[in-house]
């Protein structure tokens, strides 16, 4: 089911393909909005399924298999998929409000130049996810690992 996207105070749509997200998390459009906002990023927000992750994952990346979160620059997008998001909250024993937050700054980090490839830019990059994600509420996603 594709429910019509909607703009939101960030400058940004967001799209849910997945239903499972507003099942598992309250509110989630107003989460993502929250989190968009105070990232500065105006890119939309696609929360779907691994299937359509894995597919352009494929497509775009040359690796057939689901990931987290993709991101596009143009036009600015930020693509989650749900299984995925899930697992791994799970693992980690955290919220999946809180995975999805970080996840959100994360690829909004990556809209804004911010890469993790190197150890220097993985600290730079790491520190400011904290930081915003402070600024939200949400723990500190690498305490603890």
């Amino acid at each position: 089911m594709t429910e019509p996207g909607s703009r939101y105070p960030f400058g940004g749509e967001i799209i849910i393909t997945e239903r499972l997200w507003r099942f598992y998390i309250r509110d989630v459009a107003k989460l993502v909005a929250r989190v968009m906002r105070a990232a500065g990023c105006t890119a939309d927000v696609v929360l779907t399924d691994d299937l359509t992750v894995q597919r352009l994952n494929r497509r775009d990346r040359r690796r057939n298999k689901p990931t987290n979160v993709l991101t596009y620059e143009q036009p600015p997008e930020i693509l989650l998929a749900f299984g995925v998001v899930r697992f791994e909250a799970m693992a980690a024993q955290k919220p999946l409000a809180a995975h999805l937050a970080h996840l959100l700054v994360h690829g909004a980090l990556h809209l804004q130049g911010f890469d993790h490839q190197h150890a220097g830019q993985a600290r730079r990059m790491e520190g400011q996810e904290t930081k915003l994600l402070a600024r939200l509420g949400v723990p500190n996603p690498w305490k603890n690992r």
